[in-house]
């Protein structure tokens, strides 16, 4: 039965789709937030990055989230280092995640956080093994080899295929 494409687009799954940026330092240590008190993940760190707004791209997103959480501007050509699909997140739907490498801060500027978050801290992955994550230290290190190696990887769930 054929019926108008506005209302078979209303038939179609709903997916989030989010951007985060992996920044490192000098050192080669990832940035990481942490969630402050009220926020639903509190007390646990993942990278800066959040969901899009209506129109927005994964790119802009990642920009925006960036200056918005930390207050730090990306400039350049976005480099896309991976995707990770997940089926369903806390019961709300699919989420498509977009991460980008954010470079190097130097530190010539301070990290400012938002009222989002209460900490931020460079940490090298093999310092993370009893850190709160929000996903999975796995997740963290095949972007970062992705990051590192100018490649990018294709993960589900957080894994890498």
């Amino acid at each position: 039965m054929w019926i108008p494409r506005e209302e078979w687009i209303k038939t179609l799954p709903r997916t989030v789709v989010a951007s985060c940026v992996l920044m490192l330092d000098p050192d080669g240590r990832v940035l990481l937030l942490r969630y402050g008190p009220g926020q639903p993940v509190a007390g646990r760190w993942w990278l800066p990055g959040g969901m899009l707004d209506h129109g927005e791209d994964p790119w802009a997103a990642a920009r925006r989230e960036m200056s918005e959480e930390t207050g730090v501007d990306l400039d350049g050509v976005p480099r896309l280092i991976g995707t990770d699909h997940r089926v369903d997140v806390e019961n709300t739907g699919p989420v498509i995640d977009y991460f980008f490498h954010g470079g190097v801060h130097t530190g010539d500027r301070p990290i400012r956080l938002s009222p989002e978050h209460d900490r931020h801290a460079f940490k090298h992955l093999d310092e993370l093994r009893d850190t709160p994550l929000v996903a999975r230290l796995q997740t963290l290190t095949s972007l970062y080899a992705a990051a590192r190696s100018g490649s990018a990887v294709y993960l589900r769930e957080g894994s890498p295929l």
